[in-house]
């Protein structure tokens, strides 16, 4: 994460970033002006006009003062006209996605982000995008509300389901920027943190060219490993015992499992395959139907992968 923001904002990593920031100043240093000076004036009237032992002269009959009234009238109405034209500026801006801008499709889901990019590489939790670059991000829900915003590119846009949302940013400088929801959207909210990673033209071509293929090289049970880390499978399943949102899956693996319709089954590869592709066919006893399908995002060597992690889990 960048740490050369301000005291009160993070890096403005972002082309509209430093727009958004003049705006937020204004609008501080202005309140901060004329909160010091409404708080001074009435210091002084406190001071000037307390009442002695000995002062029994009445209130004075001046009741109005027309220069006064028309000047705190007239100047919090500047400064609101200032600010709403200044604004709407900037919402123009960043509603208008620039025609020559890539798309990425975003899907939230409890308690993940999910990238799809046009290449057909799917991503989870790590969104990265080229510098210099305009990108359209297309968004949707697959459970509840969710909200996507990057606090360095001073962007955020709620995500909702059954209807698309869209936001655009384009990333003026690499490295690493975190993402949040900022939408509560159930027990592991807190948890579903990702990363925007902006890289070089080049860097960005290398990548997409690594992730178009999977190296078969990597041990089954080491790719299962790391899928669970990057498709964030830790938010609702434990490794250790503990009981989350679904069951652990510390030795799961060959174990009798009840359902909620009364049936038994024994966890096989056959079983945790049909619980990634239709995880709503069989739902363990005690849990609720809350996750999502991998249906279209896993590989066959990457289910595999993810079997043999499990049978590992002993």
């Amino acid at each position: 994460m960048k740490t050369d923001g301000t005291f009160m904002l993070p890096s403005a990593s972002s082309t509209i970033a430093g727009e958004v920031d003049s705006l937020f100043y204004f609008i501080f240093y202005t309140a901060a002006i004329l909160f010091v000076l409404v708080i001074g004036v009435m210091v002084y009237f406190v001071i000037r006009y307390k009442k002695k032992d000995n002062d029994d002269n009445l209130t004075s009959s001046v009741d109005h003062n027309n220069i006064l009234e028309i000047a705190w009238t007239l100047i919090p109405a500047i400064l609101v006209m200032v600010v709403f034209f200044w604004g709407f500026k900037i919402y123009m801006k960043m509603n208008v996605i620039p025609s020559q801008a890539m798309e990425i499709k975003v899907t939230a889901q409890k308690w993940f982000w999910s990238f799809d990019y046009p290449e057909g590489i799917n991503v989870t939790n790590e969104l990265t995008v080229p510098v210099n670059t305009p990108v359209k991000l297309l968004m949707s829900s697959q459970d509840v509300l969710h909200s996507f915003f990057v606090p360095s590119f001073r962007t955020k846009m709620d995500v909702l389901p059954n209807r698309y949302s869209m936001l655009w940013f384009e990333a003026t400088e690499t490295g690493e920027f975190d993402l949040f929801c900022t939408e509560y959207c159930g027990l592991s909210h807190s948890e579903m943190i990702g990363k925007v990673i902006v890289v070089t033209q080049e860097e960005y071509d290398l990548w997409v060219e690594k992730e178009s293929v999977i190296d078969e090289s990597i041990p089954l049970d080491v790719l299962g490993k790391d899928l669970f880390k990057k498709k964030a499978c830790y938010t609702c399943h434990s490794l250790d015992g503990t009981r989350l949102v679904g069951p652990t899956l510390k030795e799961i693996f060959g174990s009798e499992v009840r359902h909620t319709d009364g049936t038994t089954a024994i966890v096989d590869e056959n079983y945790i395959r049909e619980s990634l592709l239709e995880p709503h066919a069989k739902i363990v006893e005690g849990y609720s139907p809350v996750m999502p399908t991998f249906q279209g995002q896993l590989k066959d060597r990457e289910i595999d992968g993810l079997s043999a992690f499990i049978k590992s889990l002993k």
